[in-house]
């Protein structure tokens, strides 16, 4: 029996497969065989559905301290496109966020490393959230934040996590993982969270009950095995927390980025990264595919190649657009359920914890 064959043979059989078969996998380049392994999986796990919420992104500042060049988001005070939200900015989004979106579940925030805010300030942006809304779930702080945080406030992750469950936050983001190889990120992100710093803080976030999601950005300076031991990587962390609800992988916009000579990957590449994902993670249970970063017909065919998620409505999104991205910034309801319902699935309306809120009928 080949390696493929032996790969496949644990895919349909429900086991766990090793290093060695998804980098079989990957160069096998059948990418139909792929997508039926991976849709095995994920109809396993969560049938014929297809979740979504409505939920708000909100970036609190693009004033940065760590200077990456792999983003395009972040710049100086000095820059003419330089913004911060002050406590009186989050309320008043906040407030025109309920009015036009009442059936709103979750604020999504994220942010820069800024130079000069304490953090205190994060602490009492959390309070206002839950304040005027206590009951949309409040998504908010990469692991890269949290870090930040610790090191600015000298706090250990733990206290940091702590005082910010108890201001009302619920759960992390998973992003600044990138990739987790410090060589790596050495290159791409020298000032900010190292693999280990990334690690620490998702753990401890799962050891206080806060879930997270988990994520992979690729398309950049990375090897394919690069790739893969981080999602080995992640999968070892499910194992030992189960506090991962979903994984996201983010294909690297490089416009305006300190890598701008690189180009964009293929949809190709995108379905086979998302795929393979799915197959790999077998301890998380849902896959999104992140519609702002893949494109709405990119992340409408993932949905066959193992994805059981496409994110929401988001409303406003400036990170990813500052590094090229053309996609719209938010889309509506009625929009997500249509583009689910032409494949065939279930769309189903969710909250944070995939709890169901809402099923359509399929087509």
């Amino acid at each position: 029996m080949s390696i493929l064959e032996a790969a496949s043979t644990k895919i349909n059989n429900g086991e766990r497969i090793s290093f060695e078969e998804a980098l079989a996998l990957y160069h096998s380049n059948n990418l139909l065989d792929l997508a039926k392994l991976a849709r095995t999986i994920k109809e396993r796990k969560s049938g014929r559905n297809v979740f979504f919420n409505v939920n708000r992104h909100i970036n609190l500042t693009n004033i940065c301290s760590a200077g990456c060049p792999l983003c395009a988001f972040g710049c100086k005070s000095e820059n003419k496109q330089a913004f911060t939200l002050e406590l009186e900015d989050v309320e008043k989004l906040i407030a025109e966020t309920k009015e036009q979106s009442p059936d709103l579940t979750e604020v999504h925030m994220v942010s820069a490393l800024h130079p000069d805010k304490p953090f205190s300030y994060y602490v009492d942006i959390v309070k206002i959230v839950k304040q005027n809304m206590p009951d949309v779930h409040l998504k908010a702080f990469t692991p890269v934040e949290i870090a930040y945080f610790a090191k600015i406030a000298n706090l250990s992750v733990e206290q940091v996590l702590e005082q910010l469950k108890t201001a009302g936050l619920d759960s992390l983001p998973g992003g600044g993982a990138e990739i987790l190889d410090d060589e790596v990120r050495k290159i791409i992100c020298p000032n900010k969270a190292t693999s280990a710093e990334w690690i620490e803080v998702i753990t401890t976030a799962h050891k206080l009950g806060i879930p997270t999601n988990a994520t992979m950005l690729y398309g950049h300076i990375e090897t394919i095995e690069q790739r893969l031991r981080h999602l080995f990587t992640l999968r070892d962390i499910q194992d030992q927390t189960g506090g991962f609800q979903a994984f996201v992988a983010f294909p690297f916009h490089p416009d305006n980025t300190g890598f701008d000579q690189l180009k964009r990957v293929t949809s190709w590449e995108d379905l086979k990264m998302i795929a393979l994902a799915r197959i790999i993670l077998d301890n998380i249970d849902h896959v999104k595919a992140f519609w702002m970063m893949l494109t709405l017909p990119i992340a409408q065919l993932a949905l066959a190649f193992g994805v059981d998620d496409l994110d929401g409505t988001v409303v406003e999104e400036k990170i990813i657009h500052a590094a090229g991205a053309k996609t719209n910034k938010g889309i509506t309801k009625a929009e997500i359920i249509n583009l689910v319902q032409e494949t065939g699935y279930i769309p189903v309306e969710r909250d944070t914890f995939y709890q169901p809120l809402a099923i359509m009928s399929g087509v």
